[in-house]
C-alpha cells in the first residue's frame, strides 16, 4: 500500500513510499514538473540496472531524456565530478525549467541534488534514492553536496527536492553490506528519537517489517526537517555518531569502511565517552553494540581516536573552536553537546579504540 509523507519546507514537497513505484516514476514526477527536459544522474552500478526503466517512464510521461553516468563510490564525489555535470546540463541546453532526477544511492543525491542547486542558479530536481541509507535518510531533507580533500561534505547546498520516490523493491538487490550501511542510520533514528524503534530492531529482524521501518526513519527526518530546515538547532540532532564516523571515513581516504559502518564505529565511541562522563545511561552503549552487531555492522575501527580527534577540525559542526557533539540521554533521547577543541581529549580521556 502507497504511503505519502507531505514535507512542509519553503519547497514543499511529498515522499511517496509504494513498490513498483519506479517504473511508474514519469506519471509521478509529471504530476510535479512541466519541465521538458530530464537529466537521469545515476552511478555506474545502479544505471545498469535501473536507468532504462527510468528512461522508458520518464520518455512516456513526455519528458525528453538525457543521461549522465559517473563512476560509482565516495572517490568521484568531487568538485571535479559537479564540473561535469554541470557542463553535460549546458551541453545539452537545459533550461530553469528543466529538471534533474537522482537515480541512485546517498552519493548520487548528494552530488545531483548540488548540482540542481547551482545550475542556472537553482532547477527542480528528483529524488529516487536506490540504497537503505538513501531511501531512509540522505534523500529527504535536501542537504547537497561534494567532499573537499580537507573534509567531507565541505561544499554544498541546502536544496529540497521537488519530490522523493521511494520504491522498497529496489533493496532487493543490495548486497549485503550495503543493506547493513543503511541499518546503521536507522539504528541512529532509534538512538536520537524512537526508543520503541529501537526496541523493534532488537526484537525481531528487520525484513519482517521493512516498510514500517522505512516509514518510521522517514516519518523522524520529516518532522526534524521542517522543524529546522536550515540545521541551526534541533537537526543537528541527526549528526549521532556523524562527526567521528566523518573522521573515521576521511582516515581511511574514503576507501575502508562504508559511511553507514563508520557512523555505527562513532556512535559507539560519542556514546561511551558520554557513559564516561555521567551524561548517558549506563549500558546504553552495548545495547547499541549488540544491535549493529545483530544487522553485520563493525564494532571497532583502525583509527587511533587521538588521531580521529584531529581530524574532526574541519567538521561542519565546528563552530569557532567548539564542536557540537550529539549525545545521548538514554536510548531514544539525545541532544547537543558542545565541545571546545582543547577539551575533546579529556572528554574522551582513556579510550584508544573500541
Amino acid at each position: 500500500m502507497a504511503k505519502t509523507l507531505h514535507v512542509h519546507t519553503g519547497r514543499p514537497y511529498d515522499i511517496l513510499i509504494e513498490h513498483g513505484c519506479l517504473e511508474a516514476c514519469g506519471e509521478q514526477i509529471r504530476r510535479v514538473s512541466r519541465a521538458q527536459k530530464a537529466a537521469i544522474i545515476t552511478d555506474s552500478n545502479v544505471g545498469p540496472l535501473y536507468a532504462g526503466a527510468v528512461s522508458t517512464s520518464l520518455e512516456h510521461a513526455g519528458f525528453q531524456v538525457f543521461s549522465h553516468t559517473f563512476s560509482a563510490g565516495e572517490s568521484s564525489k568531487t568538485l571535479g565530478s559537479i564540473g561535469g555535470m554541470l557542463s553535460f546540463l549546458a551541453e545539452h541546453a537545459f533550461t530553469r525549467g528543466d529538471l534533474i532526477v537522482a537515480l541512485g544511492g546517498g552519493v548520487t543525491g548528494d552530488m545531483a541534488g548540488f548540482t540542481a542547486a547551482t545550475y542556472m542558479r537553482g532547477i527542480d530536481f528528483v529524488q529516487i534514492p536506490t540504497s537503505l541509507l538513501a531511501q531512509i535518510d540522505s534523500s529527504v531533507g535536501g542537504k547537497t553536496g561534494v567532499d573537499l580533500p580537507q573534509g567531507k561534505n565541505l561544499c554544498g547546498a541546502f536544496w529540497q527536492p521537488r519530490l522523493v520516490l521511494i520504491d522498497p523493491e529496489l533493496l532487493a538487490t543490495l548486497p549485503p553490506r550495503f543493506f547493513a550501511d543503511g541499518m546503521a542510520e536507522a539504528v541512529k533514528y532509534g538512538c536520537i528519537a524512537d526508543a520503541s524503534l529501537f526496541a523493534h530492531l532488537e526484537r525481531e529482524n528487520v525484513q519482517d517489517f521493512l516498510e514500517e521501518m522505512l516509514f518510521a526513519c522517514v516519518e523522524i527526518k520529516r518532522r526534524i526537517v521542517e522543524e529546522d530546515e536550515r540545521e541551526s538547532g534541533r537537526r543537528m540532532l541527526l549528526n549521532f555518531g556523524h562527526t567521528l564516523g566523518h573522521a573515521i571515513e576521511k582516515y581511511g581516504h574514503f576507501e575502508g569502511l562504508t559511511h553507514g559502518e563508520a557512523v555505527g564505529v562513532g556512535m559507539l565511541l560519542v556514546c561511551a565517552a558520554g557513559e564516561r562522563n555521567g551524561l548517558t545511561q549506563a549500558g546504553t552503549t552495548a545495547r547499541i553494540q549488540s544491535l549493529l552487531q545483530k544487522y553485520g555492522l563493525p564494532i571497532s575501527c583502525e583509527a587511533p581516536l587521538d588521531t580521529l580527534l584531529q581530524l574532526t577540525a574541519n567538521d561542519k559542526k565546528r563552530a569557532g573552536d567548539t564542536i557540537r557533539f550529539v549525545l545521548l540521554r538514554r536510548i531514544g533521547e539525545s541532544f547537543l553537546h558542545p565541545l571546545a577543541i582543547e577539551q575533546l581529549p579529556a572528554f574522551f580521556a582513556a579510550m584508544k579504540t573500541l
